[in-house]
């Protein structure tokens, strides 16, 4: 896949793909489409804070059963490993849609 992003928005998409990356691993089925992601960018600088506000607005049954400090560290922390890890070797671009393996799991 070919990143066709103008250069100021690589990061960004780096960072949004390391969540979806971490939102796969913890077993969320949430995925942030660039929309998504830059509205919560544009809307809210901080990250954790962003988190907080993802959680409270679109998944507030989460919060009943979950710390939302809990919440935040645990996605930030699978986020920073996977930021870390970066593309795959040989891979043209750290993207993957995460959201194509919903049907995938075992037993679906």
């Amino acid at each position: 896949m070919v990143n066709d992003l103008p250069i100021q928005y690589w990061n960004d998409e780096v960072e949004r793909n390391a969540y979806n990356a971490a939102f796969y691993e913890l077993g969320f089925r949430w995925y942030w489409d660039s929309p998504t992601y830059y509205e919560l960018l544009a809307r809210i600088p901080d990250a954790a804070d962003r988190i907080c506000h993802y959680l409270k607005t679109r998944q507030p049954h989460l919060l009943r059963a979950y710390d939302e400090k809990f919440l935040v560290e645990v996605i930030q922390q699978k986020q920073a490993e996977h930021r870390k890890r970066g593309p795959a070797p040989g891979a043209a671009s750290g993207h993957f849609d995460w959201a194509t393996l919903a049907g995938a799991d075992l037993g679906a």
